[in-house]
């Protein structure tokens, strides 16, 4: 009676190490961000999309100089999908990803990034410089981190577009 047991309990433990990964580090979150920044800056958008969640939503407020924040909207991702594809048709996209903060989660199975995000878009001959401070709130999934979407906060560019 216990030989059956055993043997459907050593068959689940590979599922349940594969449903359960292993802590966050901070090395891995800085990776994940790198890797979104690379699909984004080459126009990959199906591989910058695929490093979401799928209940993700993304966020876009401004902040003025006292500080007071405006929300512009909340996009889910295929909304947010759908309008990149048309603001980024024929524009080439040049954005730093500064990461400003790490934090993981106590039990190491979600962290929040904050960083500086500074982009330059040139389309049809215009060239326009925005910065933000971008929140995101990344899961340890069994495929990997996603992110459960971003708060980009639009603020005052402190230096020139970088060159």
């Amino acid at each position: 009676m216990r030989r059956p047991f055993l043997l459907i309990l050593a068959a689940l433990l590979p599922i349940a190490a594969r449903a359960a990964p292993a802590r966050i580090t901070e090395p891995e979150v800085r990776a994940f961000v790198a890797r979104q920044s690379k699909a984004w800056n080459a126009g990959d958008l199906a591989a910058y999309f695929g490093l979401y969640a799928a209940g993700a939503t993304f966020t876009d407020q401004g902040r003025a100089k006292d500080g007071r924040t405006a929300l512009y909207g909340t996009s889910t991702l295929s909304e947010a999908r759908a309008q990149a594809r048309r603001s980024l048709r024929g524009a080439t996209v040049r954005e730093t990803t500064t990461v400003r903060a790490v934090q993981i989660a106590p039990d190491g199975r979600s962290a929040v990034v904050i960083s500086a995000e500074d982009t330059v878009i040139a389309k049809a001959g215009r060239t326009r410089h925005t910065c933000a401070e971008r929140s995101q709130t990344l899961v340890a999934t069994p495929a990997g981190l996603r992110s459960r979407g971003q708060t980009d906060t639009v603020v005052f560019c402190r230096s020139p577009a970088p060159a």
